[in-house]
């Protein structure tokens, strides 16, 4: 995890326009450069280094003896680098993952380069030789991406928007900033003043399609056919799978542990992998709750089940409500489910960065998304308006959970692991018949609980434990932390306001004093930047009037049972 700036064609003076790049700074606080590009005076590189591999060379941008007309700027991890390494029998320089894409692209340009990548990232690829520019971003988003252009060709990326906001060009006093589309690159062409042009934005792979890499991986031989018994031992080697490869790393591994059914499979995967892998060290798993929150029992469960060391941090509301303005300026968004979601994430990932050394951290953010974990998916019409629905969440990973997730951990410079939207695994459970991945009696993710049914891996209530918002489930359900939020925020808008807020905000206008009170810390930080968020989440056919699990007639909790 790490930060990444560049620009091409600047029109004002590097040394000024540089300190943007020092907003990221969270993303890597392990060493800084930034670096001109010989022969382009106004084009630079900017990175910020969280050394999670190769303490000793794996500063960026990168650059090989072999090819001295390229230069890399990633943000990410490469899993299968090794295979590929030793498949095409590349010569390495250094240790760093990142490095394949360099010789990837040296040998069968940057289509076969991009898709022969498993794992997450985000890069800013420059040849000088062919004058070519090349822009690309992992399937889901995990890894963030920004950027802003002007008519004249002036170009500027950055890891995070607010790396962007600030810069000047001469052409465009307001700079529109905009987010990378995952799962696509584009080329654009290098002039000799330094300026770009765009030459084509592709899609290069969609969630469901298999992976190319697929043809270099070690996975053990999947069995074919839907019979369930073999769907999900099929199940179990992927996921397996998904978790051995994201140990790639020299610093210490922790994974969030909220007791629901996700991140317990994660952590107890995690910590059977890293026995095998005789890892000196416990696993430290993280809870975070209120005093009488679900979660914090639950995750108290699976951490004595599974044996990990366990830490639970408790906060209280007056704590949640003063982060919400640090918790915004980092999320760059206003979305309300996101941000109640991301106050306890945001705390607890503090809590990390200060009282241990664990760096690396899993979490099991995907898997609603992927295996219609929602609650609302049982009021899906049928089983393929449910898949429709499924992929359409996954296709906006990118602008709510996945964006959380990175920019929560990220804020304290702390790398977060995601095996649930590993390639191989999401592209074969969306291979599924759509009737194998809808709730099943009443149960949510039947499918996913079924396939680990006998592995004794966690607790059987919590292999069968109901859907809990993350937000909700760190609060008891006498009163929830919406509940909260929204009593806090009943003082701080008054309906005044409200019944000019469609004025005040023509787009995307807010319906509730709490969504007024989200975007007005929004736009005190990113003012007129509205338009990075499309459409509020909401839950699909249940004509939700807020995004809590917990409004829903369907939700049942073990306290009311």
């Amino acid at each position: 995890m790490c930060g990444i700036w560049a620009l091409f064609g600047s029109d004002d003076c590097l040394s000024v326009q540089c300190l943007s790049a020092m907003k990221i700074a969270h993303r890597g606080p392990d060493a800084f450069r930034f670096e001109n590009v010989n022969g382009y005076t106004n084009c630079c590189f900017g990175f910020h280094r969280l050394a999670v591999v190769d303490p000793l060379f794996g500063m960026q941008p990168i650059r090989l003896k072999k090819y001295p007309y390229l230069w890399l700027c990633y943000n990410g991890e490469i899993y299968n680098h090794k295979a590929l390494q030793q498949h095409f029998e590349f010569e390495y320089q250094t240790k760093v993952d990142g490095e394949i894409i360099l010789h990837l692209y040296d040998k069968g340009g940057i289509e076969q380069t991009i898709c022969l990548l498993d794992g997450v990232f985000a890069f800013i690829l420059l040849d000088t030789a062919n004058k070519k520019v090349f822009l690309g971003r992992d399937t889901y988003g995990v890894r963030p991406l920004f950027k802003a252009m002007t008519e004249d060709g002036f170009l500027a990326v950055c890891s995070e928007a607010k790396g962007l906001v600030t810069l000047k060009h001469s052409t465009a006093p307001f700079l529109k900033v905009e987010p990378f589309l995952p799962g696509h690159y584009e080329v654009l062409d290098l002039k000799p003043n330094g300026k770009v042009a765009s030459v084509e934005m592709v899609k290069y792979h969609h969630c469901r399609d298999e992976p190319l890499h697929i043809l270099y991986d070690s996975v053990e031989k999947l069995f074919p056919g839907f019979e369930i018994e073999t769907v999900k031992s099929n199940l179990r080697i992927l996921f397996d799978n998904a978790v051995k490869k994201r140990l790639m790393t020299d610093r210490r591994i922790g994974c969030l542990l909220s007791g629901g059914l996700d991140s317990s499979l994660v952590a107890a995967t995690l910590l059977k992998q890293l026995k095998e892998a005789q890892v000196q060290y416990a696993l430290q798993t993280f809870a975070i709750g209120m005093e009488d929150s679900p979660d914090l029992l639950a995750a108290r469960k699976v951490a004595n089940h599974i044996g990990s060391e366990h830490h639970e941090v408790l906060f209280n509301s007056e704590e949640g409500i003063q982060a919400l303005d640090e918790v915004i300026f980092s999320l760059e968004t206003y979305d309300i489910t996101t941000v109640r979601a991301s106050v306890g994430m945001y705390l607890i990932s503090k809590y990390i960065r200060k009282n241990t050394d664990s760096v690396v951290i899993f979490s099991g953010e995907g898997s609603d998304e992927l295996t219609q974990g929602y609650i609302y998916f049982h009021k899906a019409p049928s089983p393929e308006k449910a898949e429709e629905e499924s992929e359409r969440l996954l296709k906006e990973l990118y602008l709510f959970d996945v964006l959380r997730a990175d920019r929560t951990t990220a804020a304290h410079g702390l790398e977060l692991r995601v095996p649930f939207l590993d390639h191989r695994f999401s592209s074969y459970y969306l291979s599924l018949p759509p009737e194998m991945r809808i709730p099943k009696n009443g149960i949510e993710k039947h499918l996913l609980r079924e396939a680990f049914e006998d592995s004794n891996l966690i607790p059987k209530e919590i292999l069968w434990r109901p859907k809990e918002a993350f937000s909700d489930g760190i609060t008891s359900v006498k009163n929830s932390w919406f509940q909260i939020l929204q009593e806090y925020v009943e003082h701080q808008v008054d309906d005044a306001m409200m019944a000019a807020a469609a004025q005040k905000f023509p787009f995307n206008t807010p319906q509730t004093k709490e969504g007024y009170y989200y975007r007005q810390i929004f736009e005190q930080h990113y003012p007129g930047r509205a338009d990075w968020l499309t459409h509020y989440w909401m839950p699909k056919w249940i004509n939700a009037t807020d995004p809590s699990a917990r409004t829903l007639s369907h939700y049942k909790s073990a306290a009311k049972a």
